[in-house]
């Protein structure tokens, strides 16, 4: 094999990786505490997304989603109960560019609503 042959494919393998790496940090799965930000955000609407997502729009504008929210057995109508214009507690998982939007945990005054977190 010669040397160009040989340079293109370790090329190719190092970009094959780097993807790789690259959308697997980019999937959330298992998160823990510590793998996460913690953000304190007022909620101001709460409302089915798409794929039945619970999606959370705080006074900052940013929209916070459950990932299947709806069938994971939570209810619009208590969540609204519940935290509707009232400050809450979410861990966001820490992706490769930041914080997702995706919430692994919910809390207010300390009561968690929901949460991924295992025991």
């Amino acid at each position: 094999m010669n040397a160009s042959a040989r340079s293109t494919i370790i090329s190719l393998f190092l970009i094959i990786s780097i993807l790789f790496l690259f959308f697997k940090s980019c999937v959330i799965h298992n998160p823990k505490p510590d793998e996460c930000e913690v953000v304190s955000a007022k909620v101001v609407s709460i409302r089915e997304g798409s794929t039945f997502d619970i999606q959370f729009k705080t006074d900052t504008d940013n929209v916070y989603y459950i990932n299947r929210g709806l069938e994971q057995g939570l209810n619009l109508d208590s969540l609204n109960a519940k935290v509707l214009n009232k400050t809450v507690t979410l861990h966001l998982p820490i992706l490769t560019f930041g914080p997702s939007t995706h919430i692994a945990q919910l809390a207010v005054d300390n009561n968690i609503i929901f949460t991924e977190f295992e025991n």
